[in-house]
């Protein structure tokens, strides 16, 4: 088993999950099984609690956990199935030590960060780094390991620690570094500046690792001087300094370190054995970054949500639309609208930022209303689910909002029948036709006080759906955004044009019921599962 760490200084946020993904499709095109494990050092056990502002969205695995959402890159690069355990944080490792105390396991003696907190690091890295990730059961070749946080993070140093000791555990020959730092450009001089670097590499070697490759992040492509600065400073040969700016698509990062000689260097440091894939090596990348580059036509989205201050809270919807709009070959112009800037007590509050709002949702060509927790905003998002429906425009609910969504239409339809009216806020006394159905109920949805008390269980992870008028756009619209999420563009094209069945993972506790669909005469059910219509 090879190991390769990804490393990051300066600030965090640097792209080490791209770079790390990156790593791994390049060594996956030379034909070697790879997996990947994302360590985050904060306390918590996973990323399921966390307010979509502190580290984005959420992303759902197979088995039901809920990570950071570089895991959500790795699936998509590597094309692969990751599990909750591939996600390491301090909180999990604390766990795991506490418990292991409490039953015993360490004899009465006193427990402390070394040996044992890094210990369990080191065991369940190399326990993890041995599960099958892409579905035909072989033990996987290469792990690709990235440390979250910046190095110097006093949250990271028992990680940093454990690393230390590990390289000598796997021996040299089967260890790798990979250095990810900042090389500022101020705006003043536009001189690329080097001592961050030096900084952060310097601090790394204190700790006791020391890079193999240092990854230079840059705004512009760095110069051959600056590149040998940094290979002097910071005790490494040229070609082990490599160069990624910001590219137009993420799909370029791959080519770019291929083209500055990482395989040769890989094989070479690692001895692994690669055959010479050079004529057919990211060949479908670089078709596809060229592809993403030429695109003419644009398809705009309006995406109404809660947290759109920060993109990273949408960060799979963004990639499953930006990979179905390549799909039909447009670029993808999304607008992130904040929902409470399309209800009224923003009209009254902000009227320029109102009309601008509201001027968005009017130029778009299709409407995508994703989930969000509490009330705030929620008036804005039915209103743009109301205006989606009344003008005819495409529109896409998730989660939460798909059951907002069926009630608004709903609502609809009970006016058009002269019928009792549904909403999604009863008052006390009122009477609500129930057509919104709770998943794996544990206790009573009582409604007490004019407040709703439930205690539910989330049904996560995933799961498959057998899809009805599979010809119809509607199925391919559909599939196309629920797939790209967790599966590359090609898997899905081909799934879409040949299976029946969906893969995807929800993370909800409420679904619209039979019964509210038999009375919905405007919608049509997509397809069904094992508990009914979908």
């Amino acid at each position: 088993m090879k190991y390769i760490l990804v490393t990051g200084g300066v600030i965090s946020g640097i792209g080490k999950g791209i770079i790390a993904s990156s790593i791994g499709t390049i060594l996956k095109s030379c034909g070697l099984r790879v997996t990947a494990i994302k360590i985050d050092p904060y306390i918590n056990i996973d990323a399921g609690t966390f307010s979509p502002y502190e580290h984005g969205e959420v992303f759902v695995l197979n088995d039901g956990g809920e990570v950071d959402l570089d895991l959500g890159n790795y699936e998509r690069f590597l094309d692969i199935n990751l599990y909750k355990d591939n996600n390491i944080t301090t909180g999990k490792i604390y766990q795991h030590v506490i418990n292991k105390e409490r039953r015993g396991d360490y004899l009465g003696k006193t427990v402390q960060v070394v040996p044992h907190i890094t210990d369990a690091i080191q065991e369940w890295v190399m326990n993890q780094a041995k599960v099958s990730v892409d579905g035909n059961k072989e033990d996987p070749q290469i792990c690709v390991i990235e440390l979250g946080g910046t190095i110097g993070d006093i949250e990271g140093m028992a990680f940093v620690e454990a690393f230390r000791q590990f390289q000598f555990k796997a021996k040299r020959e089967n260890f790798y570094n990979i250095h990810v730092s900042l090389v500022p450009q101020p705006s003043a001089t536009g001189e690329q500046k080097t001592k961050p670097t030096q900084n952060s590499v310097r601090a790394l070697r204190g700790l006791g690792l020391s890079p193999d490759l240092i990854v230079c992040r840059s705004s512009t492509p760095i110069e051959m001087a600056v590149k040998e600065k940094i290979s002097m400073f910071c005790h490494v040969n040229p070609e082990q300094v490599i160069c990624i700016h910001d590219v137009s698509s993420i799909y370029r990062v791959p080519l770019l370190l291929e083209e500055q000689g990482v395989v040769k260097y890989f094989q070479e440091r690692l001895g692994l054995p690669i055959n010479d894939c050079s004529s057919n090596l990211l060949f479908k990348w670089k078709a596809m970054a060229d592809r993403y580059e030429r695109l003419q036509k644009i398809c705009s989205i309006a995406l109404v949500g809660k947290y759109t201050k920060l993109r990273d809270c949408y960060a799979s919807v963004f990639k499953a639309l930006e990979h179905s709009a390549l799909a039909i070959n447009h670029k993808l112009n999304l607008m992130y609208i904040d929902s409470i800037d399309l209800e009224p007590v923003t009209k009254a509050e902000d009227p320029v930022k109102f009309h601008e709002a509201w001027q968005k949702l009017c130029l778009a060509d299709g409407i995508l209303v994703p989930g969000g927790f509490g009330i705030r905003g929620t008036l804005g998002k039915l209103q743009a689910i109301s205006w989606a429906r009344t003008k005819k425009i495409p529109f896409l609910g998730k989660v939460f909002f798909l059951e907002h969504s069926a009630i608004s239409c709903l609502s609809f339809s009970s006016w058009h029948a002269g019928t009792l009216m549904a909403s999604p806020f009863a008052s006390p006394g009122s009477r609500v036709y129930v057509c919104i159905s709770i998943w794996n109920l544990e206790c009573s949805l009582l409604f007490i006080g004019g407040s709703w008390l439930a205690v539910v269980t989330v049904e996560i992870g995933a799961k498959a759906s057998i899809w009805q008028w599979a010809s119809s756009l509607f199925f391919k619209i559909y599939f196309y955004f629920m797939c790209l999420s967790i599966l590359p563009v090609c898997v899905c094209l081909c799934l879409c044009s040949t299976c029946m069945q969906c893969p995807w993972r929800p993370k909800r506790a409420l679904d619209v019921g039979s019964s509210g669909i038999g009375i919905i005469d405007i919608l049509c059910h997509a397809g069904t599962d094992n508990l009914g219509p979908l």
